[in-house]
């Protein structure tokens, strides 16, 4: 991404925007994107200098007992966008939400534009994990289940089922785009089919136990492990 002229939050001095300090007040600085044109802007700029909207304002602090980076093991900050609170590691640049958070920025259009504005438009170079690890949630401290987020969006999420969600760098903005492109219908529509799928295959599975019944007889029904493996074999004769 070719870097642009910006202006200092703070001094109004202008400032390349790939820039992390301003060279003339110090202060530093951290780009997002403009929540209705996705232009470019500091954190802290009142007005897009693109298209002049009024910003959604996003801050990042350092707050005590918000847990340690899953991957680094560096303290968390608080992320704040919005109405949405998050947890941001600085090095690695995952975050974590936790459940109800997490819950109502899947289910809110305006949130998800500001999550995405401010956080898809970095643009991180992520190193390729070379193997698959287990981290443990930052509250409880307990390894973290892996799970595809929607069982079809192809984004692997660390999940406490008490807590919340662990997104490494990327993760959050790829499921909000996800999202927006209807990834949920996809996925609930693959989840019918499924469910169909294995009533499908119940109903099957009755129908040949009843046919063996109707012609073995039903005395055969609670057998001991040698009788029921032969009892397979048998079926599988009829099927």
């Amino acid at each position: 991404m070719t870097a642009e002229s910006l202006n200092c939050p703070n001094c109004g001095a202008g400032v390349a925007s790939d820039s992390t300090q301003c060279e003339f007040c110090k202060t530093r600085l951290k780009t997002m994107a403009c929540p209705s044109c996705l232009g470019l802007m500091f954190i802290g700029t009142q007005f897009c200098g693109h298209c002049g909207a009024k910003t959604v304002q996003a801050s990042s602090e350092v707050t005590e007992n918000l847990g340690d980076c899953p991957r680094c093991r560096v303290p968390l900050e608080r992320l704040q966008i919005g109405t949405v609170t998050l947890r941001e590691c600085q090095r690695c640049n995952g975050m974590w939400s936790d459940v109800e958070t997490f819950e109502h920025l899947c289910q809110t259009r305006e949130e998800q534009s500001a999550v995405l504005g401010f956080v898809g438009d970095r643009n991180l170079k992520v190193e390729p994990k070379s193997t698959i690890s287990y981290v443990p949630c930052p509250d409880c401290k307990q390894l973290m289940n892996r799970s595809n987020f929607a069982r079809a969006s192809g984004i692997i999420i660390d999940t406490c089922k008490k807590h919340g969600a662990w997104f490494d760098a990327n993760e959050l903005p790829a499921i909000v785009e996800f999202i927006l492109k209807g990834g949920m219908e996809i996925a609930r529509e693959k989840e019918k089919i499924e469910l169909r799928d294995e009533r499908d295959r119940l109903r099957d599975e009755q129908n040949r136990q009843a046919a063996f019944e109707r012609r073995f007889g039903s005395k055969n029904a609670f057998l001991d492990g040698d009788q029921a493996g032969i009892l397979s074999f048998v079926r599988k004769l009829f099927d």
